[in-house]
């Protein structure tokens, strides 16, 4: 089979297209024929070195897949072969996903429904099981609390508006000038230009933020929060704001996932009730993973998803 792989860290380069044997399911595990693979921004970090979270190459990148299920591993009762399968492999582990097959914990699969095609049932695990870390497990976010998302038109942000939105918040959202009209559309109560407009300026007393990328940003998002509020940062956080965090009885919350159904199912029904859409901003054949690379780099409203 094909995969894409890296014996080294770097840019785009480094992403090689090979041929391996294709992988076998061991107990409990499933082989499964991808259709499609979910581009994330933790595959450039984890490409480049600066977020080596599956330790040093050679390895290969990916963590969301959909396709049809080819094997079963010893006491898989949950799926059938030839079942269509979606899903989030591994994470914090290696996923593997950037390839033609991958063998994935069964566990980590659910069932794809009819509702989604293979393109955007892989566009949906990493961000859904984000936002549903952030919104649901961390914030327990109620109906007619504030949130701000930031980074509104980017994969988890499109997602966590409307799922923020159907849980029933009212929903502050950042967004560049180009994705402003995108995200209002997905529901957003206020769209702010972060160019134009600085949101310290603007907001106050919030009950959840949510801030992708960590750092001195964690700071902003702090100023904008209630007392006893909730700040989900998707990256790492300083001790200085944990400090100041907890002296307001603020729950800063480095959120950290793993693959669940329960969140799936969960955003599964939101599709099916049509109150909620992934956004497939574009596709990429598998050997140009490194032209999705460069694409998202250059910010695109959802998502992006390879093709085998």
């Amino acid at each position: 089979m094909r995969a894409i792989t890296q014996t080294r860290f770097g840019g785009t380069e480094v992403l090689e297209q090979v041929t391996v044997p294709d992988p076998e399911p061991a107990a409990g595990e499933v082989l499964v024929r991808t259709g499609a693979i979910g581009v994330n921004p933790l595959d450039v970090a984890v490409r480049e070195g600066w977020y080596p979270m599956i330790g040093e190459p050679p390895f290969t990148l990916g963590w969301d897949v959909a396709g049809t299920v080819e094997a079963l591993g010893e006491g898989v009762t949950d799926f059938a072969v030839g079942d269509r399968v979606f899903g989030m492999p591994r994470l914090p582990g290696a996923g593997n996903a950037y390839a033609e097959k991958v063998v994935v914990p069964a566990t980590d699969l659910l069932a794809t429904p009819d509702s989604l095609d293979d393109v955007h049932a892989a566009a949906l695990p990493l961000v859904a099981l984000t936002a549903y870390r952030s919104i649901v497990e961390v914030a327990g976010l109620q109906p007619g609390q504030r949130v701000l998302v930031q980074a509104a038109g980017g994969g988890v942000g499109h997602v966590a508006v409307q799922l923020a939105k159907a849980l029933g918040a009212e929903v502050v959202a950042t967004a560049s000038a180009g994705k402003v009209d995108f995200v209002r559309g997905l529901g957003a109560d206020q769209v702010i230009d972060y160019r134009e407009q600085d949101f310290t300026t603007l907001l106050s007393d919030l009950d959840l933020v949510i801030d992708p990328f960590g750092g001195e940003s964690v700071e902003r998002s702090l100023a904008v929060v209630r007392d006893g509020g909730v700040v989900a940062s998707l990256l790492d956080v300083r001790e200085e704001d944990v400090v100041a965090a907890k002296e307001r009885g603020v729950v800063l919350n480095r959120i950290r996932i793993v693959p669940s159904r329960t969140a799936l199912q969960a955003f599964v029904d939101l599709i099916d009730s049509g109150r909620l859409a992934v956004h497939v901003a574009g596709t990429f054949a598998l050997d140009q993973a490194g032209a999705a690379h460069d694409e998202l780099g250059r910010g695109v409203a959802g998502k992006l998803v390879l093709i085998p």
